[in-house]
């Protein structure tokens, strides 16, 4: 595996704090939004940043390449066209599903808005080692891969996050985004082993490791990147840190933006602990939970910037992962925001990862070309000489590549799941339904924040009432398209209802509505829609 230069220490570039971040001292990198940036124009930030030497590394958040259907061409081509734009050394992304349905299983297109688990599987695993290397075939530099922070488990996994990791990287020679925020969120959520996972990871294909802080509610791990880094979070970058010297750490901060001095002192925080890391011998581990003294030696004011445990880790909510039950039985075989975009009309909870900033995207910047679930990308020539997988003891691995069957198996699984979250379907059997319903109201409130993002007339025009009748909209009206598009659908269904009963904000609603629906065939719901705008006018 070719060695990829160093990054250092760098922070998430974002709009709201891009003047603090220009000003942080010692910043060696940032890492943008793919789907934020126009290749033609960069933000004047971006453009300083680069002219001083700052390395700008492009992560996707909406190639959905745990999914069923292939990568979508145009949203690859897009994502290829940013890292030369940006003179980036590599390129990242997620394993994560984003979209399901559509022609592969013969079922309505389904966006998620957000980045849900893949099942590890044989399947699931065959279909990502397929898409991952079409992907790698139509990027100019590197991919690197981030584990995703998740809220639900998938019934029947075959193997831990570590193992699946692992045999991705040695059947397709991708890289490894880690991102140790995420490893806990797991261990809280998914009651899954993060120093295990450490442990598995082949630590010589780590290109970065994301840190970022998040917030218990009701014994669930919100991974916000709206918080200070925990302790927790910072101990297994320490941990982390005693297997191998990662190439860069970056900080992740998405919202709840604090004052570039905060955000200083946080990478003072991660400065220490990259500069302190607990040295033990290779192959060893922590007998319970993170190295003692992880923190040690750490200023009082970086302790204090660190935050606090507020997580009891020690008996995670929600049922145990049936893959760590496997392995104690048998160690034979066992191993968190995806955004449609507004052009195709079709990029996080849990990883909660730039849901809004990419729905902030210029009109025409932002990934277009909806993926159906069967794209019309050719399949993969298995194994290419361009990315020969390489275990790390050096043995070529063996190729499988996945048969339309299983990519039907998965797409089918995905619909399934992806349905009960965002159309009010039931769940489907073997999932803890609790748990279902929790993802289902952060996508729904994720989704509400977003549109007010995008649309910040809606809560204008309806104050206090916007959330509530949002979310009862959004409980069994899955998103047609992007987030404008779902802002119009919104628009249309309040008014079709005869809502809001204030005929003053009916009236600008409708005004708003009619400024950007634009012309559309004259369906019968348009029609009815029309009506209605017409006998509102006339009252």
């Amino acid at each position: 595996m070719k060695h990829l230069d160093r990054l250092g220490t760098g922070i998430g570039w974002r709009p709201e704090i891009a003047a603090a971040v220009e000003r942080l001292p010692g910043l060696d990198w940032v890492e943008v939004v793919a789907e934020n940036v126009c290749p033609g124009h960069l933000p004047d930030s971006l453009r300083r940043l680069r002219e001083r030497g700052v390395t700008v590394v492009p992560h996707g958040v909406s190639l959905g390449l745990g999914g069923a259907g292939r990568p979508d061409p145009r949203r690859l081509a897009e994502l290829a066209e940013r890292a030369e734009a940006l003179g980036a050394p590599l390129v990242t992304e997620h394993i994560a599903f984003v979209r399901a349905g559509g022609a592969l299983t013969a079922s309505p297109p389904l966006e998620a808005g957000h980045l849900l688990p893949v099942p590890r599987t044989r399947d699931a695993l065959d279909v990502l080692c397929e898409n991952v290397r079409i992907a790698q075939d139509g990027l100019p530099v590197p991919l690197a891969l981030e584990n995703i922070a998740a809220l639900i488990s998938w019934p029947g996994e075959e193997m831990t996050e570590g193992r699946f990791l692992a045999e991705l990287v040695e059947r397709t020679g991708v890289r490894l985004l880690v991102d140790v925020a995420n490893l806990h969120t797991n261990r809280v959520n998914r009651a899954e082993d993060p120093l295990r996972a450490l442990d598995e990871l082949p630590v010589e294909a780590i290109a970065y490791v994301h840190v970022a802080g998040g917030v218990e509610r009701d014994g669930v791990w919100h991974d916000s990147h709206a918080h200070p880094v925990p302790r927790p979070v910072l101990d297994l970058l320490a941990e982390l840190c005693s297997r191998t010297d990662p190439p860069g750490v970056l900080l992740e901060r998405d919202d709840a933006f604090p004052p570039g001095e905060e955000l200083a002192a946080e990478l003072d925080v991660i400065r220490a602990v990259l500069d302190s890391p607990p040295r033990r011998a290779p192959g060893t581990r922590a007998a319970d939970g993170p190295a003692p003294g992880a923190l040690a030696g750490l200023p009082d004011g970086a302790r204090g910037a660190a935050g606090r445990d507020t997580a009891d880790t020690t008996h995670p909510a929600g049922r145990a992962n049936p893959a760590d039950d496997a392995h104690r039985a048998d160690d034979a075989d066992t191993t968190h925001d995806a955004y449609p975009s507004d052009d195709a009309d079709t990029t996080d909870t849990t990883d909660t990862t730039n849901a809004t900033d990419a729905a902030d995207a210029a009109d025409g910047c932002s990934a277009t070309g909806a993926a159906d679930g069967c794209s019309a990308t050719g399949a993969a020539d298995g194994c290419s000489a361009a990315h020969e997988p390489v275990s790390p003891a050096g043995a070529t691995a063996q190729c499988r590549a996945p048969d339309d069957i299983a990519r039907e198996r998965l797409g089918l699984a995905q619909a399934a799941l992806l349905s009960a979250l965002v159309a009010g379907t039931p769940a489907p059997e073997g999932f803890d339904a609790r748990r279902l319903r929790v993802q289902s109201r952060a996508l729904a409130a994720k989704r509400a924040d977003v549109v007010a993002r995008v649309a910040p007339e809606l809560p204008q025009i309806l104050g206090t009432g916007y959330r509530p009748a949002y979310l009862g909209y959004a409980t069994s009206r899955p998103m047609r398209g992007g987030y404008r598009r779902d802002a119009l659908d919104f628009a249309e269904q309040l008014l079709a209802a005869g809502r809001p009963e204030d005929p003053v904000a009916r009236r600008r609603l409708a005004q708003w509505w009619r400024d950007r629906a634009g012309p559309r065939p004259p369906r019968r719901a348009t029609r009815f829609v029309r009506a209605a705008r017409a006998a509102l006018v006339r009252r």
